[in-house]
């Protein structure tokens, strides 16, 4: 399904697939299918925050989910480049991006460093990384700052990311279309 094969051996940047998509795309559906080809133990980091009790219900819903598929899960807002550099062996599907970035600009911390500390991280990893951001730019453009400036950070986020990761995809009504795909050597 997912058109990207990831084995064990896919280490570091060359080793980290983005996916990217808009809401109800697919993409977490198809990261998923990506990594559990992989035999496991699996790590899931989840960046969101229950903000309100729907969110929580989508939380608790999703967890539930991930436990019975053998999941294990870590819930980190801010500090994924940790995360990432403590699980440096298994593999790890960190959804999502643009939920971590929210939470970066709501906590006033400097997003530029924090990016550099995530590609350092993955560059150091020795399992395959799968990473999952919501594409935004695509819309309208937002009417205020705060907004702008997310989208503007965002896609400043994923053009590093896919400068850097061995392969990337796009994921639109539930269908894959590969952007890059430099296999590592």
């Amino acid at each position: 399904m997912s058109g990207v094969v990831l084995n064990l051996s896919d280490t570091g940047l060359a080793g980290t697939l983005l996916v990217l998509g808009g809401a109800r795309s697919g993409k977490s559906h198809l990261a998923e299918a990506c990594l559990t080809a992989l035999p496991g133990p699996r790590l899931y980091v989840a960046t969101g925050r229950a903000w309100d009790e729907e969110m929580g219900a989508r939380i608790a819903q999703h967890k539930s989910a991930r436990a019975h598929a053998g999941w294990q899960t870590v819930e980190e807002p801010l500090d994924v480049p940790d995360v990432l550099e403590q699980h440096a062996h298994m593999p790890v599907l960190l959804d999502c991006l643009t939920l971590w970035l929210t939470n970066l600009l709501l906590e006033e911390q400097d997003v530029e460093a924090y990016s550099a500390r995530l590609l350092q991280s993955l560059s150091t990893r020795l399992a395959p990384t799968v990473l999952v951001g919501n594409e935004v730019g695509l819309g309208i453009v937002p009417d205020n700052a705060l907004a702008r400036r997310f989208r503007d950070e965002a896609g400043t986020l994923h053009q590093k990311l896919a400068a850097q990761v061995g392969r990337v995809m796009f994921v639109a009504a539930g269908l894959p279309m590969v952007l890059k795909d430099h296999k590592p050597a």
